[in-house]
C-alpha cells in the first residue's frame, strides 16, 4: 500500500480516524469526481471557486483563458491546493449536536507549471475530457491551432495529500438512545438524467453510444 507522506501541511488533526493517506484510496475519490474546489489568493483576498479537472497519475490538468485569473495566479504561485468531496447521506441523530454527513472529501497539495508544448497541451486536453466522460474525445470534432494557442492549460504535480471518510451510522449519547426520536441515514447519490438532444441537431443524428453508455452506468 503506497501512502502520502504525513506532514503539518497534509496531516489530518481533526478526526484522524477517518484520516487516509492510501494513493490509491484518494485516487478513487478523484477519479469519482470531475469538480475541484481550488483556493487562491489575489490581490490580499482568499477565492475558492469550483473547477473541472482531469486526472493521470499524479497529475491534475486544468484549462481556461489565458486570462484567466485564477490560472494566471496558481502559476505565479508555483503551488496550489484543490479538494474534491462527494456527500454520500445526511445522518440525523436523536439531538442537534451529533447530526452530521456521511462523505469522501480528499486534498491535495503541490506545484504548478505551465505547459507550453502543444502536443503536452492536446494530451492534457484528451485527459480532461475523458475525465468528464470516456470514449468523448472521439466522439467530437478535432481541436482547431487557434483554439489550442488561446487555451491556458496547467499542470499540477501532486506532492502530498490526505483524504478523510466518514461512512458510518448515527452516534448519539448513551442516554438518548432510550429516547423515542427516529434517527438513521439517509443516503443521497447523483444521478444521471437521460440525454436530451440539442434542438439544432441535424436530422436523425443519433445519440453516440459512448452518452448512452455513461447514462446507463450512472443512472
Amino acid at each position: 500500500m503506497k501512502e502520502y507522506s504525513k506532514s503539518k501541511l497534509n496531516r489530518v488533526k481533526r478526526g484522524q480516524n477517518r484520516a487516509t493517506y492510501d494513493v490509491e484510496k484518494i485516487n478513487t475519490i478523484l477519479d469519482t469526481g470531475f469538480i475541484g474546489y481550488i483556493s487562491y489568493v489575489y490581490q490580499d483576498r482568499a477565492i475558492t471557486l469550483p473547477m473541472g479537472y482531469g486526472r493521470k497519475d499524479d497529475k491534475i490538468y486544468l484549462h481556461g483563458s489565458q486570462a484567466n485569473r485564477m490560472l494566471l495566479t496558481l502559476l505565479e504561485a508555483k503551488e496550489m491546493s484543490m479538494t474534491v468531496m462527494h456527500l454520500d447521506a445526511l445522518v440525523l441523530a436523536r439531538s442537534g449536536l451529533h447530526h452530521s454527513v456521511n462523505y469522501r472529501s480528499a486534498t491535495l497539495f503541490g506545484t504548478v507549471k505551465k505547459l507550453e508544448d502543444s502536443k503536452e497541451k492536446y494530451l492534457a486536453l484528451f485527459c480532461f475530457m475523458e475525465h468528464m466522460m470516456k470514449g468523448r474525445w472521439d466522439g467530437i470534432r478535432k481541436m482547431h491551432k487557434e483554439e489550442l494557442d488561446r487555451t491556458l492549460v496547467i499542470e499540477m504535480t501532486i506532492e502530498t495529500a490526505s483524504a478523510k471518510i466518514r461512512d458510518v451510522g448515527v452516534a448519539d449519547e448513551p442516554e438518548d438512545y432510550d429516547l423515542d426520536i427516529w434517527a438513521g441515514l439517509v443516503p443521497l447519490k447523483q444521478i444521471t438524467l437521460p440525454p436530451i438532444s440539442d434542438e439544432r441537431l441535424k436530422e436523425k443524428t443519433a445519440i453516440p453510444k459512448h452518452v448512452i453508455d455513461y447514462y446507463e452506468i450512472n443512472k
